[in-house]
């Protein structure tokens, strides 16, 4: 067989750490996100030394590991280190994201977040200008106000970025009109919209930001005994809450009528997994199938005794709503159309793709991050897509992603 090149459509760029101490605004600058180098005696026996740790409202204090390249030195974020990684992995191409700025980003204090996108857009075009056959850097939107986020897609699309992120999390749903002019910025500039997990919901007054607190719940049910309550609730959450934000998203564009006012935009949904997807997909139809073959004429309801016979609004004929759906598609048509899910490894997603359609589905390395597959991504994929067919492997390893960001296409070798 021969070896697919492959294009991610999820990395990630680590910053400088004194990115935004240099570059907002001086009156903004104590509030930057900034990151610390840690040398420190090994936590472990793996002997690791190298930590950052991090310095924002709402995550100080996150430390991690320094995430490395694939010859094991300390992640520098610059293109030639980057494109030498992604060849260590014969991955031709990759939609990157932001990493610990993420987290300066979608704050409600809506100056400072601006204030970070504004920087981080700039340095990312700088950048890697020079590198966009293979690298497409999003440009972060923040969605505290309308005016300010469509001024910033259409000077991100100036400075030639081909694509914005918006957060999981928006104070403004994302199925209100007034987010019209959103939609209709990155349509008129040829712009994909991307979503990524665990971002939005900080409120900089609070210390310890959903995230941060989801993190410590994580460390904790690895530190500490392992009881039948900690597994119950750890497959709950998996099982029930962490497909909520992407849910919710998909439900506000397809039901919002996004989805149909604006059908050559298409929305990439990054890093939640798509299990999820082919339940989500059904269950959506199902809303507005209350069943198949009862009498359309059936009424049901309550009736009040204080009202006349013919005011009798708590009774309806409720199999009409069957009739209700306001959109030509239905909603699975509308995800097959322009809704794509991303995943590193997750079997059942694949097994579920003639379901929910292939193009729905894109792969990612998660670069440079731990949970995701850099320094083995031949081994995951081998292992997951056995069985799967050429044409299949080629959309949904890259040939997808590549037609949606304008990046080089995955061929033979």
């Amino acid at each position: 067989m021969t070896e697919e090149l492959l294009v991610s459509v999820d990395g990630h760029i680590v910053e400088p750490p004194d990115l935004f101490l240099t570059r907002l605004p001086k009156h903004l600058r104590d509030r930057a996100v900034w990151e610390e180098d840690l040398t420190i005696a090994p936590l472990g026996e793996d002997g690791r030394t190298h930590f950052r740790k991090l310095h924002t409202p709402g995550f100080e204090g996150w430390t991690n590991s320094a995430y490395p390249h694939f010859d094991g030195s300390p992640n520098t974020g610059q293109p030639d280190r980057i494109l030498d990684d992604m060849d260590s992995e014969g991955v031709r191409a990759q939609v990157m994201h932001p990493n610990l700025s993420f987290f300066g980003l979608y704050s409600d204090d809506h100056e400072l977040s601006m204030a970070h996108a504004r920087v981080y857009n700039d340095y990312v075009a700088e950048t890697f200008a020079a590198h966009r056959a293979r690298i497409a850097p999003t440009a972060p939107i923040p969605m505290t106000n309308v005016d300010d986020a469509v001024i910033e897609i259409e000077r991100a699309a100036g400075l030639g970025l081909r694509a914005i992120l918006l957060p999981a999390v928006s104070p403004i749903p994302y199925h209100s009109r007034e987010l019209d002019r959103v939609w209709a910025a990155a349509q008129a500039n040829g712009m994909t919209v991307t979503f990524h997990v665990a971002t939005g919901g900080v409120k900089v007054s609070r210390k310890a930001s959903p995230t941060l607190r989801g993190l410590m719940m994580t460390v904790a049910a690895q530190s500490q005994e392992l009881t039948d309550d900690l597994v119950v609730d750890r497959i709950v959450f998996a099982a029930t809450q962490q497909s909520l934000a992407p849910q919710q998203i998909i439900a506000s564009l397809v039901g919002g009528g996004v989805t149909e006012r604006f059908g050559d935009l298409h929305f990439v949904l990054v890093e939640f997994n798509a299990n999820w997807l082919v339940s989500f997909m059904a269950a959506m139809d199902k809303a507005w199938t209350l069943g198949i073959g009862q009498d359309r004429d059936f009424w049901v309801g309550v009736w009040d005794d204080d009202r006349p016979e013919d005011a009798q609004t708590g009774m309806a004929q409720v199999f009409k709503l069957n009739e209700r759906w306001p959109y030509p598609l239905r909603p699975s048509e509308y995800v097959q159309r322009q809704i794509h899910v991303s995943f590193q490894e997750d079997p059942i997603a694949l097994a579920c793709r003639h379901i929910t359609g292939v193009s729905t589905l894109v792969w990612g390395v998660d670069y440079p991050h731990p949970e995701g597959t850099f320094r083995r991504t031949r081994e995951v994929i081998a292992e997951q897509f056995r069985g799967v067919s050429a044409a299949d492997r080629a959309a949904i390893l890259g040939g997808t992603t590549a037609k949606l960001f304008g990046l080089e296409a995955p061929v033979s070798v």
